[in-house]
């Protein structure tokens, strides 16, 4: 093995290296798990190349570069125009069709992963005009993003056993890139200094031959010998040093392209075993749901079993300097959650059960989870997300119900998770939308109907006490539902004064909170210059409370709900030529800006397919037409069936590709809309919402017996009155007596507190119809054997 390193490139670094575009338009997998590569396509080029994890990508983008050598140059992606194209039903192959806009040529290839090696397979054929295409020169040209950065990549030509490659190393991770037919001249350079495309750009012809290119934003490239033949394959391997990577690509460009392709496609059929058939559902064929099918499968890691990330896209990739290393690839417990039970839903179950083992070794110690995090378990952001924390319960309530849980017990984890909450909550500091703080009725919609699972799981185990505090929790939650989340003073619709908002916001490091959904100012980021973020609160709305029919928490005819409704069709639909859709909430600005160019740190958040399929859901439970909402979803996918996370709302503008109903630059496919839609097939199929929880619904929507009238005080919640009838219910993290008085002091009662299973010890107060005067008290700690050093108060109030 020679690595060539007489000349060096000049330019460096290179210009600042960028991600790509967000919105793919095809992902690729091998089905077995020995293949660690996942592949990206837009606009006829493979983007993003993840390995050795579904985290991890190591490239910009790979196409070819074209020219007469006298005439003209053309870069796949800018001058070509593109047509992708699935090569069968189920597998996530594709042939892509990149064609000269004046008919001269085109160049079609077909896109898979080696079948079993870490190997990205590009077949290659040059179509057009005979004459003309015997004087073109095809050039391969790749820029690494090595180890998720375009920064301190180093680039090699190398000759080992008579051929000539072009690799790429940084921080020990290798790539190679090489061809069935030789390389007749190599280069590697700095972007948009000394490499490939510069050089061509000039004068049509590659006169630079740089050896190697170190420590900076390089790009590789290679001109493709087509002398007597227009077919070749092209591949891009990729290894733990340079022989692995070089290793593996002769390996797998030994094979013959239609062997690989052949078994490519057989291990994909293997993922159509026991698929229920819910295509009959749709109204496109089932292309879309067995696409989905495919895509979600495609999103788990094969070297951490289970995890999926939310989607293999950096949005606005193209605007995004590469050191901010998050995208979407990423795990999200609330987003891989959905996609696992989607594919619940389609009739698999073995993705979802990994998933939930997953978690379970994922899960901090205290009980809670990270917002999001590598494959690895690594943190990424930290902020608490309680409805990511009851996603985990709410999946091993589901595969228990399925039967789909074997040796490895989940209890522990549930009973932290519930822990957690109950500690945590009620506020969470974000919620779903993962930018403000307060209670929000989407989150406490997972909650109570995460605890109500997680208590049916203790009742199994015969821990009836656990199971009973976690339920009572529960009851004290979603008797609050209303009062925390629902505004009064609605001035959005005429008419409509009671409805859910987005959040009611208050600091969870505030111990009296804000708990009246009249009253507070929200401030919503990512404004454009000079606008400001803060709105009243009560004006600001989502579809979160439609969580609360899904699980069975309300019902859908509730007249509160039935207003919430009204009220967010009135500000939030937005009418498309496929059908409606949603924006997340009114003032978001997260989405591309108002001309249409990328979303940076401000812009104007555009419509969600996933809320058409949340809204499809609803729309089921009330006893309406689901067919609409199907066909929306279904209208929203790209022509490879990929849905987007957004959608544009307004008027075409072709100039800059943004088209009504059409994805945008945030990232596209997105795993939850994918999800969701699968679930809107079953929950149609079925006649029943997928996601409703019976034992919920039983406990809060029939005569409610059961349910305990409770007032929690908490440290974190430190509340200034008790309504009569209630139980006051006193919680602290440790063991205490609680030294309280009914009546200003006379008298005093010693109470020692009850520990649970959760981390939780707590005293119960019944207040009485007759109550009048407050509740005092304070507390002893056992453990340290200290006094509190402060009386704390609560009122009595009527009902």
């Amino acid at each position: 093995m020679n690595i060539l390193s007489q000349q060096q490139a000049f330019g460096s670094p290179g210009i600042d290296p960028r991600w790509t575009h967000a919105n793919k338009d095809a992902i690729g997998t091998a089905y077995s798990t020995s293949s660690h590569v996942w592949f990206t396509i837009w606009n006829g080029v493979i983007t993003e190349v993840y390995h050795p994890t579904v985290d991890t990508p190591q490239i910009r983008d790979l196409q070819y570069l074209i020219s007469d050598g006298k005439s003209f140059f053309h870069e796949e992606k800018r001058h070509l125009e593109s047509k992708v194209e699935h090569l069968w039903t189920y597998g996530l192959g594709y042939r892509v069709t990149n064609s000269d806009p004046e008919g001269r040529y085109a160049i079609i290839k077909e896109v898979i992963a080696d079948p079993h090696l870490s190997c990205i397979l590009q077949h290659t054929k040059i179509t057009g005009d005979r004459n003309f295409i015997s004087q073109l020169h095809i050039y391969a040209l790749c820029a690494p993003h090595l180890e998720v950065g375009g920064r301190g990549n180093n680039g090699y030509a190398i000759e080992i056993s008579g051929h000539y490659v072009l690799t790429a190393e940084k921080d020990g991770r290798w790539l190679a890139l090489g061809a069935t037919v030789p390389f007749t001249r190599l280069s590697c350079g700095y972007v948009g200094q000394s490499d490939g495309w510069t050089d061509l750009a000039s004068n049509f012809q590659m006169d630079w031959e740089f050896d190697k290119a170190l420590d900076g934003n390089i790009a590789l490239t290679g001109e493709i010998n087509l002398d007597g033949n227009k077919e070749f394959t092209l591949g891009l391997a990729f290894g733990t040093n340079l022989h692995n990577a070089i290793s593996t690509l002769f390996q797998s460009l030994n094979i013959p392209f239609a062997q690989q392709k052949q078994q490519y496609n057989e291990q994909w059929k293997r993922s159509r075993n026991d698929i229920k058939p819910l295509e009959n559902i749709s109204y496109d064929q089932g292309k879309l749901y067995h696409n989905s099918v495919s895509l979600l499968l495609a999103h788990e890691d094969k070297i951490y079993p289970g995890a999926l990330i939310a989607s293999l896209a950096i949005p606005w990739g193209e605007a995004k300097d590469d050191q901010d290393q998050g995208g979407y690839h990423l795990v999200w417990t609330r987003d891989m959650v959905s996609s696992v039970a989607g594919l619940v839903a389609a009739g698999k179950n073995e993705t979802a059960v990994r998933s939930l083992i997953y978690l379970a070794t994922s899960q901090q110690e205290d009980g809670g989870f990270a917002q999001n995090f590598w494959v690895d378990g690594k943190p990424y952001w930290t902020g608490i997300q309680l409805d990511e924390v009851a996603f985990p319960i709410l999946l091993a309530s589901l595969l228990h119900q399925e039967k789909a849980c074997s040796n490895f017990d989940v209890y522990p984890m549930v009973l932290r998770a519930a822990g957690y909450l109950i500690r945590h909550g009620p506020a969470t500091q974000q919620e779903r939308w993962e930018e403000n703080s307060g209670y929000s009725p989407s989150t406490l919609a997972s909650n109570i109907a995460a605890l109500i699972c997680a208590a049916q799981l203790a009742r199994e185990r015969e821990d009836k006490v656990t199971a009973t505090f976690i339920e009572e929790y529960a009851d004290f939650l979603e008797s609050h539902i209303e009062d925390w989340t629902v505004t009064t003073e609605g001035t959005l619709v005429p008419g409509i004064k009671r409805h859910y908002i987005r959040i009611t916001p208050t600091d969870i490091n505030n111990p009296q909170p804000n708990e009246n959904p009249n009253q507070g100012t929200l401030f919503i980021s990512s404004q454009p210059p000079g606008e400001s973020g803060e709105f009243p609160a009560k004006e600001i709305v989502d579809g979160g409370f439609l969580q609360l029919v899904r699980y069975g928490i309300r019902q859908a005819n509730d007249p509160i709900i039935v207003d919430s409704v009204k009220v967010i069709d009135a500000i939030l639909k937005v009418d498309t030529p496929f059908g409606c859709c949603w924006h997340r909430y009114n003032h978001d600005g997260y989405g591309q800006q108002e001309d249409g160019s990328p979303y940076t740190s401000w812009g104007k958040g555009r419509a969600w397919p996933l809320l058409t399929g949340e809204r499809g859901h609803y729309e089921l439970a009330a006893g309406g037409d689901v067919k609409t909402y199907i066909k929306a979803m279904e209208g929203f996918a790209c022509d490879t069936c990929l849905l987007p996370e957004q959608v544009w709302d307004q008027a075409d503008k072709p100039d800059v590709h943004m088209y009504l109903g059409r994805s945008t630059g945030s990232a596209m496919p997105l795993m939850w809309a994918h999800s969701e839609y699968i679930k809107l097939l079953r929950s149609t199929d079925d006649g029943q919402v997928f996601d409703f929880i019976p034992e919920v619904a039983n406990r809060y929507l029939g005569k409610r017996t059961q349910c305990k009238l409770l007032e929690v005080w908490k440290f974190n919640r430190q509340i200034d009155k008790v309504k009569k009838g209630y139980t006051l219910r006193i919680q602290a993290l440790a063991s205490f007596q609680l030294h309280w008085s009914d009546n200003n002091w006379h008298t005093v009662q010693d109470t020692p507190s009850t520990a649970t299973k959760l981390g939780v010890n707590f005293v119960d107060i019944p207040v009485s119809a007759h109550q009048q005067k407050p509740i005092d008290f304070t507390f002893f700690w056992i453990e340290s054997n200290k006094w509190e050093q402060h009386n704390y108060t609560v009122a009595v109030q009527d009902k």
